[in-house]
């Protein structure tokens, strides 16, 4: 459902199934219209609507701690971001400790001694890890901070459906 009101008189309110649309102004337009021919509105208002008023006009009225539609949009987004932020995260948690063991082949390089085929050959493998490793925590981190957001927007529907 979704309100509308008047910049003229903000004490009028009109109810539309559905969301904030064109074809949901117009539904509230035809309501305001109703309200006019039944003399419901207050003369004097209804000679300012009459002279020119077209539904993009519509003040959409929002209730702050309300669960509507656009929360519940907002809920479901925020729970698959932060399900996304655990498969990014145990991705991370693997590779890295799959890069710590590659971090300790790294000293062969600086070693005096020749270096096998085989140690360079898991050498190369291993710098493939510690890509993977870095691109992982590199998506990991950035999904963190959009993450937070999420985290707050639960913490929000959460603090208000208790609060009912």
């Amino acid at each position: 459902m979704v309100q509308y009101t008047i910049a003229q008189s903000p004490e009028i309110i009109l109810t539309v199934a559905g969301k904030d649309s064109t074809k949901a102004r117009d539904k509230a337009m035809d309501q305001l219209l109703e309200m006019m021919d039944e003399g419901k509105l207050p003369p004097k208002l209804s000679n300012k609507l009459s002279e020119g008023f077209s539904p993009d006009e519509f003040i959409e009225v929002k209730e702050p701690d309300s669960l509507d539609e656009s929360t519940d949009d907002a809920l479901t987004e925020a729970v698959q971001i932060l399900s996304s932020l655990v498969t990014l995260k145990e991705k991370v948690d693997r590779s890295h400790a799959e890069a710590l063991k590659v971090r300790e082949q790294i000293d062969i390089l600086f070693q005096d001694r020749p270096v096998t085929e085989e140690e360079i050959a898991n050498l190369k493998e291993g710098f493939k890890t510690l890509k993977t490793f870095a691109q992982a925590n590199q998506r990991y981190q950035a999904a963190r901070d959009q993450a937070e957001e999420a985290r707050n927007i639960l913490d929000r529907v959460l603090k208000s459906t208790t609060a009912e």
